[in-house]
């Protein structure tokens, strides 16, 4: 069943109210039928156009929304570092994932380990953020291990054995205390001596 509200599929059908955006299934307003359709860049690649809240959940159309970090920015790994910090220190891990993700992309295949390791763990604080324990504990873990065998080099002075550190200590608390943390409050530190 799909939400005529939100245009997305519906988890739990037999609840009133949609999980996703809130709208009661006989209240739901009607969406425009081209926001039900499959949204798309200007190359014709699915791309979800909704507007986002600092930890990357969806809003409705035409909800006000924090700016989405652009696809495809050619940057050295020095600027991709700090942009993921400041946004990390700013409470929106989603939002450095997709500067993480982009430097994973773009690395020679002998770093993308690191890269596609440090944009898990800033998805698994999303998670944690989010109060998703199980999908918090189990990106940050997955993170924790693609950015280990890093440890000895440490490229561009990225702080692996902090990281790994950090990810055991959020993911202890987590199985600990549950969820949600506080994005900015918990945010690691990615670079050795960064402040």
């Amino acid at each position: 069943m799909v939400c005529d509200a939100c245009g997305r599929v519906r988890e739990r059908p037999e609840s009133e109210v949609c999980e996703h955006c809130g709208a009661g299934t006989e209240t739901a307003p009607t969406a425009p039928a081209a926001s039900r359709s499959r949204d798309r860049d200007a190359q014709g690649r699915a791309r979800n156009a909704r507007p986002r809240d600092g930890l990357g959940r969806p809003l409705p159309y035409d909800s006000p929304g924090v700016a989405r970090q652009p696809e495809g920015v050619p940057r050295t790994p020095e600027q991709a570092l700090a942009e993921a910090q400041r946004l990390l220190d700013d409470g929106m891990p989603f939002h450095a994932h997709e500067v993480l993700e982009d430097a994973w992309k773009a690395a020679p295949e002998a770093e993308r380990g690191l890269w596609r390791g440090l944009a898990q763990l800033a998805v698994g604080l999303t998670h944690a953020a989010r109060g998703n324990v199980a999908g918090a504990v189990a990106l940050l873990d997955r993170g924790a291990g693609a950015v280990a065998p890093y440890a000895d080099s440490s490229p561009y002075g990225v702080d692996v054995v902090g990281l790994m550190g950090w990810a055991r200590h959020v993911t202890g608390s987590l199985e600990d205390h549950g969820g949600p943390v506080p994005a900015a409050g918990t945010a690691p530190r990615l670079r050795t001596g960064a402040a």
